[in-house]
């Protein structure tokens, strides 16, 4: 019987994704957010990560993603002008982002010897980047989610940082949508009310909330948007996962 693919929250946007083949996906890697206790152990504790995927330029999202990268030989994927302002600005080394792991918008990818396949979607939100939060930022590409289909495994959808747009519904015509990473914070993003409508767009079988209660601002919550899905009458499975809890999926 092949191995289930494990699915790890770091809080904020960051995710770890076990394949059954063992290859290691990080997505928005912010492992140390201050609502991660353990994020310097956890940065600490990953020896192996094959690839990174960023979404967009903010720092809560780029996270220690040039760290893990110069540790582990892990490779960048991301929008092409994203991927390059990393490199110049941050770092990120050349080699681990080039061409074949950075696309733009409905360009589908196949990595990992086909058992990763990607496409980066739209999102609504921003994408400057700079070296530090006191930075001037810089053009970073357009924001993104991104669509990840394991092979013998669930497929995600990553939705990044944004709000609800119609669009979305054009996501579930290309690939079924396994588990949903749905933004609720609000403030920055949609809050629980728009997030359950994207839900409804999508029509994945579960739904796991992330980006919210990281800081102040964020006030959304999990209780909030399972009311809201509840309201909607949708049939999807809210997962509300634990900062450092691992699932199979």
């Amino acid at each position: 019987m092949a191995s289930q693919t494990q699915l790890t929250w770091f809080g904020q946007s960051a995710f770890k994704i076990v394949t059954p083949a063992g290859n290691v996906l990080l997505i928005d890697p912010w492992l140390q957010n201050p609502k991660n206790p353990n994020g310097k152990e956890d940065l600490a504790n990953l020896k192996r990560v094959d690839l990174i995927f960023v979404t967009h330029g903010h720092s809560d999202h780029v996270g220690d993603a040039v760290e893990i990268a110069k540790k582990t030989g892990a490779k960048l994927v991301a929008g092409l002008d994203l991927a390059t302002a990393m490199i110049i600005v941050l770092g990120f080394p050349s080699k681990q982002a080039e061409m074949n792991t950075t696309p733009l918008f409905g360009g589908e990818v196949k990595l990992l010897d086909g058992e990763v396949t990607t496409v980066l979607v739209p999102a609504i939100h921003g994408s400057g980047l700079g070296k530090d939060d006191e930075s001037r930022p810089i053009y970073a590409g357009e924001p993104g989610g991104v669509v990840i289909a394991i092979k013998n495994g669930p497929t995600f959808y990553h939705t990044g940082d944004t709000d609800l747009f119609s669009d979305m519904a054009l996501v579930p015509r290309y690939n079924k949508i396994d588990i949903m990473m749905v933004c609720i914070g609000d403030h920055f993003t949609m809050g629980p009310r728009r997030a359950a409508d994207a839900v409804k767009l999508v029509g994945p079988r579960t739904v796991i909330p992330m980006h919210y209660a990281t800081f102040p601002v964020l006030t959304g919550t999990p209780e909030e948007f399972d009311r809201e899905l509840k309201n909607l009458k949708l049939e999807a499975d809210l997962r509300v996962m634990k900062i450092g809890e691992t699932i199979s999926v």
